[in-house]
């Protein structure tokens, strides 16, 4: 039985990973939380890991400069235009909407013509550094899932760095640094992430790509995304169940790619000159007309939906969670520790759904206490009873409800609700394997022995 079950799994497998597509498509996988199928026993629920869909997180940020008085046209000047910059009879005025460059247009509709733009003051302060902070702040967390993409209308900066908050913008890290002269500016070789590797894939590099002066017909800025992706998935991302299991195992590459708040930090506009003129120094500034950030609310994959109310992002949590980024167990429905969801195994993943507390419960239903081992359990009642049936206490991992009273589970699992891997069984576990499997004499271990109405701990 096992045996047919296994190469049942594995046909499945051969078949999903034939299909997959490209990313993004792939990450679809994981947007329904639970559905309802049809089996011989009739209609049951199907628990599944979740996450709401990859979209352009632009539109819900919040935007801060700093200094907050450096976007140009108070008081009104000339600045020089980028195709000649001696040429410099351009207008930044803030009173008129012609000629004002306020910081939402670089978040703005693009395609427009000409080109909408946020632009700072010129560097007419000089030798006083031109510097500007840009802090898009979202509080929630969010996964990133694509390139962050910064096209600028003025020459890209000499020196730039793009870091990352994770607690809401009280601490900050660096993503990436730009210059061109990373040796100069900030004492690093210069790299690219193809130099990287699976092993060094979290490396904070210095590159020289997107820093290369003034008169450069390229106005856009990368930080790679999807090529760190690709370390894991290939080139074309056609193997995302080697990132979903990476992901799944490793903290330190999830909370990666995750953030609440990302910062510009405008270091020094573009001169491509080894010296300043400070004859024309209108030409010198910053102007940016768009930012791509594209990815989705951190719901832990317990969420399909992530609402966006009040001007704040929350997810809608299932599989009894709740808190922010569905962080935590509801009330009541603590019976074994919080665990998010899993990406694996494909294409569904696994819910880890909260399940009740023994005190929620009230008196537990009498059982009959026939099985041939403790997975195939029997009932006197099965319609008070109803244990795989049931929204509360369902089949775990892929397993089924036989005849409203017991759960068939996958061959990789075991215990009453396929809640237990088979290998911890046998003592064979990894040291990663067993996440979010109870541990003996857990809450869940302690409600499964309240239902059975057993006297001691089941070992199973």
């Amino acid at each position: 039985m096992y045996l047919s079950r296994f190469l049942s799994i594995h046909a499945l497998w051969v078949t999903v990973s034939s299909v997959m597509q490209p990313y993004p498509l792939v990450w679809g996988h994981y947007d329904v939380c639970k559905t309802q199928i049809y089996t011989e026993e009739g209609k049951v629920w199907d628990y599944m890991a979740c996450q709401p869909e990859s979209t352009d997180m632009t539109k819900y940020l919040k935007v801060k400069l700093d200094p907050p008085d450096i976007t140009c046209g108070d008081p009104p000047e000339s600045f020089c235009a980028m195709g000649n910059p001696y040429m410099c009879n351009n207008e930044c005025d803030a009173t008129t909407p012609e000629l004002a460059h306020p910081p939402e247009l670089m978040f703005d509709f693009e395609g427009r013509h000409p080109s909408t733009f946020w632009q700072s003051a010129t560097w007419k302060e000089y030798p006083k550094p031109l510097q500007v902070n840009i802090t898009l702040s979202w509080s929630k967390t969010i996964e990133l899932t694509d390139n962050i993409v910064i096209t600028f209308e003025s020459g890209r900066p000499d020196q730039m760095i793009l870091e990352k908050s994770l607690d809401y913008g009280r601490t900050w890290q660096p993503y990436q640094y730009y210059a061109t002269d990373c040796l100069d500016a900030f004492h690093m070789d210069p790299k690219s992430v193809k130099d990287l590797s699976q092993h060094s894939v979290l490396e904070i590099i210095c590159t020289e790509e997107y820093s290369t002066g003034y008169s450069t017909n390229s106005k856009i800025i990368h930080f790679e995304i999807k090529d760190r992706f690709a370390f894991f998935a290939g080139p074309r991302l056609r193997n995302m169940a080697s990132l979903y299991g990476q992901l799944d195992t490793t903290k330190k590459l999830r909370d990666f790619f995750t953030v609440t708040d990302l910062r510009i930090r405008l270091l020094r506009p573009a001169v491509g000159e080894i010296f300043v003129d400070e004859l024309h120094l209108a030409r010198y500034f910053y102007a940016i007309s768009d930012i791509k950030v594209r990815g989705r609310c951190k719901c832990n994959l317990h969420a399909t939906v992530c609402v966006y109310d009040n001007s704040k992002l929350t997810c809608e949590c299932e599989h009894n969670t709740t808190g922010p980024d569905c962080g935590k167990c509801k009330k009541n429905y603590q019976g074994r520790p919080w665990s998010p969801g899993s990406y694996l195994p494909i294409p569904k993943g696994t819910a880890n759904t909260c399940i009740p507390s023994i005190s929620s419960i009230g008196t537990p239903p009498k059982f009959n206490r026939i099985w041939p081992n403790i997975s195939s359990l029997e009932v006197s009642n099965p319609k008070q009873a109803n244990v795989c049936d049931n929204e509360l206490l369902h089949c775990q991992n892929g397993g089924t409800c036989h005849n409203n009273v017991r759960c068939l589970c996958p061959a990789a699992y075991t215990g009453i609700l396929c809640e237990k891997l088979r290998c911890e069984e046998a003592g064979s576990c990894g040291s990663d394997s067993g996440q979010g499997v109870p541990p003996r004499g857990s809450p869940a271990l302690l409600l499964l022995t309240a239902l059975l109405g057993t006297a001691s701990p089941l070992v199973f």
